[in-house]
């Protein structure tokens, strides 16, 4: 896919001076107005692996504030829930040498007062989307989902690149697949870091409460969507989330309709660092 040449020609919107700084330059002027060439869909794909391969391998152990709101519509007021907690990303080693990375978070408040448990209650909650919400669109996802490239309509330099995905599901795939229900959406992608910024996902038929000996599931939609920002950690920089939204529509197992919707935002990201000290011997640890 190529993006249309343009010339540059003496007109009002292209000044003189900047036919002749082309010129001092030693540029032609089709160089000169031509634009880089929109990579391939294998050559986004084998760069978003990349990035993925270093954030798995790289980076460290973090945490943020998160400001977390649950609500159900139609809904009794005292059921909908705001919550403000230390978000934890840690990098836990495994017995075979590698490492998982696992989120945790401690609570602070609820609705404004100080929590009296850690165990996050509210209409609707939401885990994963750091560990693996990058990879979503992957190489190692290929194995049950379709990428296509959208053409870029924008003509801009920075227009983000759209990469649109939808899972196709086997008995003899699904055990490999990140999406283990049918859903569709599409990331876009910062053209110069070639790092995603938004994740878009719809799984139109979404167990949203799973049904027991004595009732039916509650299957409906669900749409989330991710933000992610550059955030700076151990001199590195990483994309990790600023906001997180998620609504699920009932569509079955309700007499009306009912939506579940879940808001959360990230801020103030630093490394987790763990410091110890060797208490010399006969050095008291102080009041016991």
């Amino acid at each position: 896919m190529r993006l249309a040449k343009e010339r540059l020609r003496m007109s009002p919107l292209v000044p003189a001076r900047t036919i002749l700084l082309a010129a001092f330059l030693g540029l032609s002027l089709p160089a000169f107005s031509q634009r880089i060439k929109t990579p391939t869909l294998e050559e986004i794909l084998q760069r978003l692996d990349d990035n993925l391969n270093r954030y798995d391998t790289r980076i460290p152990s973090f945490f943020c504030d998160e400001h977390a709101i649950s609500k159900v519509e139609p809904g009794k007021r005292d059921q909908n829930t705001v919550t403000d907690s230390v978000f934890r990303l840690k990098r836990t080693p495994n017995p075979d040498h590698t490492s998982t990375l696992v989120e945790s978070r401690e609570i602070k408040t609820v609705n404004g007062e100080p929590a009296t448990s850690q165990d996050m209650d509210g209409p609707t909650l939401l885990n994963g989307m750091f560990e693996g919400g990058l990879a979503v669109v992957s190489l190692n996802q290929t194995v049950c989902t379709n990428y296509t490239l959208e053409r870029i309509k924008n003509s801009r330099p920075d227009a983000p690149y759209i990469v649109r995905f939808a899972t196709v599901l086997t008995p003899q795939n699904s055990a490999k697949c990140l999406l283990q229900e049918e859903s569709k959406g599409r990331v876009l992608i910062d053209p110069v870091s070639m790092q995603i910024t938004r994740l878009e996902l719809t799984t139109p038929h979404h167990v949203i409460i799973p049904g027991t000996a004595y009732r039916s599931p509650i299957i409906g939609q669900r749409v989330l969507t991710v933000d992610y920002l550059p955030v700076a950690l151990n001199g590195e920089n990483f994309w990790l989330p600023s906001t997180i939204r998620m609504t699920a529509t009932s569509g079955s197992g309700t007499f009306h309709k009912i939506v579940w919707s879940f808001q959360a935002a990230y801020r103030n990201y630093h490394k987790l660092q763990v410091t110890s000290r060797i208490v010399p011997s006969g050095e008291g640890l102080g009041p016991q």
